[in-house]
């Protein structure tokens, strides 16, 4: 049976696709509202087209939102030719409504100004950073992203080969110094602050936080360690044909998933029933399927 992959892939683009939008229109307004509120008054520079329009507000005193409008516009018009269509929708959406969130919540912008006033620029580099990596966070959680930049970091990963990561943090890093020549230091800072506090946090937000250890063991007490596994643990194991690439002795290796809690007693029991077992061990940040501590229970009554 022949696999259409492209329908596969379809289907899951397709895939609640309504509340995937309405999720992502929510990050956007808080892209919009972090902007107004805390990126723009201050001048904090953090990358992409908001970066950009904050530099050039103050070299040529541009409007920014007509800056972001005008550049996304001509990133969209090259994106259409160059581009995928499928590359191209995953942006488009947050491309369009970001610059229009921009201008609607100004008025929103300046009441929170005027009732809600940072003066230390740690806690507006800390608030920032935790709206600012939520926003990013849920949208690419659901499969979009921001748009702007990221079509050229696209273009520029197609046809010139270079990786969107490098692209992406090349185009940062020069759009802050850029910021650092236009306004000062303590500026650079701040906005440091922020991309690397907000990339820890879209980070959480795409995988989850660690809550289970996957172990790796290699042991020559295959069944002693099996026994203390299931019984012990209540959680399943796999056992795999391995062949050491240097010794080229084979042996089996056994895989299990256990809470971050039993980790100690485990690690430690490990070493006591074998002290020469060679274990590898590895956050996990999602299990799905296998045997459950229920099941085993259950097999057990």
């Amino acid at each position: 049976m022949n696999l259409d992959l492209n329908k596969i892939l379809d289907e899951v683009n397709n895939r609640n696709l309504f509340l995937r939008i309405v999720i992502t229109m929510i990050g956007s307004f808080l892209l919009a509202i972090n902007y107004n509120v805390f990126l723009e008054p201050n001048n904090l520079v953090i990358g992409g087209l908001s970066g950009l329009a904050i530099v050039t507000k103050k070299i040529f005193s541009w409007n920014p939102t007509t800056f972001i409008y005008i550049a996304t516009s001509f990133l969209l018009l090259i994106s259409t030719f160059l581009l995928d269509k499928k590359e191209l929708i995953k942006g488009i959406f947050v491309s369009i409504v970001f610059p229009f969130f921009i201008t609607l919540t100004g008025p929103l912008s300046q009441i929170i100004l005027k009732y809600l006033q940072f003066n230390d620029k740690i806690i507006i580099a800390l608030v920032s950073a935790l709206l600012y990596g939520f926003a990013c966070g849920i949208i690419y959680k659901v499969g979009f992203n921001t748009g702007g930049l990221d079509f050229l970091m696209k273009i520029v990963n197609k046809y010139a080969k270079i990786s969107e990561g490098k692209a992406s943090f090349s185009t940062s890093i020069t759009i802050v110094l850029i910021g650092a020549i236009t306004f000062d230091i303590n500026n650079v800072v701040y906005s440091a602050i922020i991309l690397y506090l907000s990339s820890i946090i879209i980070d959480r937000m795409l995988i989850g936080i660690s809550t289970t250890k996957v172990f790796f063991i290699e042991t020559k007490k295959v069944r002693k360690m099996k026994k203390f596994i299931i019984e012990e643990l209540k959680t399943g194991v796999t056992i795999i044909d391995m062949e050491g690439g240097y010794t080229q002795k084979k042996g089996k290796m056994l895989m299990c998933v256990v809470d971050s809690k039993d980790y100690y007693i485990f690690r430690e029991s490990i070493q006591a029933i074998d002290p020469k077992a060679f274990l590898i061990v590895n956050d996990c940040y999602e299990v799905a399927g296998g045997v459950k501590r229920e099941r085993i229970n259950l097999l057990e009554r």
